[in-house]
């Protein structure tokens, strides 16, 4: 528990400080083309979103407290899958451990469905999370049977089969135009991505380098 809280905190904290000055800027901008096409067409729907922070110093917070919830709750999924290695944890051994969590949660899905801005037009939600469930959890088998010791040659085809079988069925697509420039688009997309980037070795680091030191290596059996 001080592992996953402490290194999810921190590596939450310094991704939301990194997207501050790259990704918030680039929202911020997709909102103002939301905006001016929402007053050129009086007439169009909007989803209503319910409660959201104010703009300002609230936002920011919650932004920033949200960021440090998420990095505990990956820090655990990370933690908590490399201790059933069975292997000691160390900052080396930690940052592979986060390599694997960035090629599962975010590059993998970003193949298919790139991180979007406001006013980009976006497939169905309940279509967009099954498709990125399904990504993660191919994608966390396939390494797991590719890079694993001692497997098959058979295994290895079948990990590798099962990196690709996301994208060959394809990511649900929207045919609705944006209401934000493409290249903007990919600014965010790519900015996203290096943050995460980031987030997720800092992350694995950080946290094996606190494993080594507060957990006691496993003794096998």
């Amino acid at each position: 528990m001080t592992v996953v809280l402490v290194s999810g905190a921190l590596a939450g904290l310094l991704s939301f400080l990194i997207a501050h000055f790259t990704v918030v800027p680039l929202i911020e901008t997709a909102e103002s083309y939301e905006t001016a096409a929402a007053q050129a067409m009086p007439g169009m729907s909007h989803e209503d979103k319910g409660w959201q922070p104010a703009d300002g110093t609230e936002r920011t917070l919650y932004t920033a407290l949200s960021a440090m919830l998420s990095g505990i709750g990956f820090a655990a999924v990370l933690f908590g899958a490399a201790s059933l290695g069975g292997r000691p944890i160390d900052a080396r051994r930690g940052a592979l451990w986060g390599l694997a969590g960035f090629l599962c949660f975010a590059l993998a899905p970003a193949l298919g469905l790139p991180p979007a801005p406001p006013g980009a037009a976006v497939a169905d939600l309940y279509a967009r999370q099954v498709w990125w469930v399904g990504t993660v959890a191919a994608t966390a088998a396939g390494l797991w049977l590719v890079i694993g010791r001692e497997r098959r040659w058979s295994l290895r085809i079948g990990g590798l089969a099962l990196l690709l079988a996301p994208h060959l069925i394809g990511a649900p697509s929207s045919t609705e135009p944006n209401l934000v420039p493409d290249e903007l688009m990919r600014q965010f997309a790519i900015a996203s991505v290096e943050t995460s980037g980031l987030f997720w070795l800092v992350l694995g680091t950080l946290g094996g380098l606190l494993y080594g030191r507060v957990v006691s290596p496993p003794t096998r059996l």
